[in-house]
């Protein structure tokens, strides 16, 4: 049941590394999730990431849901733009002009 929240966290991963904290700050992931202050400044769909994979987190441990477990989220698809960033092939620039156009 724990794999059952690894495409969320792996969605949040994606965003803290793509998030002003992280590229133009160069604070760490843990110090943006950690610090209070930095959190506030991270984007709304990181946050909505975070409460989300702390829920799933939660259903782990849900002895209500000890027999379905939690559903999955993904259908298991190869994520080509996740293989590029989790590589570290990647441009800074180009990934602040994505998170700005979404914004």
């Amino acid at each position: 049941m724990p794999s059952s929240c690894k495409d969320i966290r792996t969605g949040l991963a994606l965003c803290l590394q793509r998030s002003p904290c992280v590229l133009v700050d160069r604070h760490t992931p843990t110090e943006c999730m950690e610090n209070e202050e930095l959190r506030n400044q991270l984007p709304a769909q990181c946050l909505a990431r975070m409460r989300s994979y702390a829920q799933c987190r939660r259903g782990v441990f849900d002895m209500r849901k000890r027999f379905r477990g939690n559903g999955p989220l993904s259908v298991g698809v190869y994520d080509e733009e996740y293989q590029r960033i989790s590589s570290g092939d990647f441009d800074p620039i180009e990934e602040i002009a994505k998170v700005s156009k979404k914004l």
